[in-house]
């Protein structure tokens, strides 16, 4: 169970979505995902997607923010909820993006949308050094208010000689836009060259 030492109650929150929200959505993701594991061996960025699609949903269960209902839109553009009572307002103060990453600071987006986003920072812990019963830890939520012009264009690496990845959008000097922003930090995980890992262990 995520630990209240471990939350900041000082990180501005979206209208709406409080820490008790927050708590019981990492607890959903964690459980839920505990037996999806084998998946991210196999193929970690669909993996990632999984874990996305859950976060997701567990706001639309335990939070005033439900999943936006034109599949469409939910999938491909922006955003992944909303509070709920606005409708299909656009205004951005009420929307909330879905985002996860196993990285430190990286936040990426196939859209430049102006925002709230809360980030799911996770790892895979193979040998359950921070928790037995857990092979998959929510190690930090950052939840930020991005403007159209936080973000950067990252142009696609594909080509009419096939490879690469799609275009996307990266937020500039991520990790000074994110500081003072992760409403939720386990003590007991550290990042060594970049990646998260148990304090005491060496996770995978």
């Amino acid at each position: 169970m995520p630990r209240r030492e471990d939350f900041d109650t000082a990180v501005p929150l979206p209208v709406g979505l409080d820490l008790a929200a927050i708590r019981r959505a990492i607890e959903y993701i964690e459980r839920e995902l505990a037996e999806l594991v084998d998946i991210y061996y196999e193929q970690a960025n669909v993996f990632s997607a999984i874990v996305g699609i859950y976060a997701t949903r567990a706001l639309d269960a335990v939070s005033n923010y439900e999943k936006n209902r034109n599949t469409d839109t939910a999938q491909q553009r922006f955003p992944d909820l909303r509070r709920r009572g606005t409708g299909n307002s656009t205004n951005p103060q009420h929307c909330l993006e879905s985002k996860t990453s196993k990285r430190s600071w990286a936040i990426q987006s196939h859209y430049d949308h102006a925002g709230w986003y809360v980030i799911w920072r996770y790892l895979v812990d193979a040998t359950q050094t921070l928790e037995p019963g857990k092979p998959v830890v929510v190690w930090r939520v950052d939840i930020v208010y991005l403007e159209k012009t936080d973000w950067k264009y990252e142009k696609s690496g594909a080509g009419t000689s096939g490879g690469g990845r799609t275009h996307t959008f990266g937020v500039k000097n991520a990790a000074q836009k994110l500081k003072g922003k992760a409403v939720y930090q386990r003590r007991d995980v550290i990042t060594r060259d970049g990646k998260p890992i148990p304090r005491n262990g060496h996770g995978s």
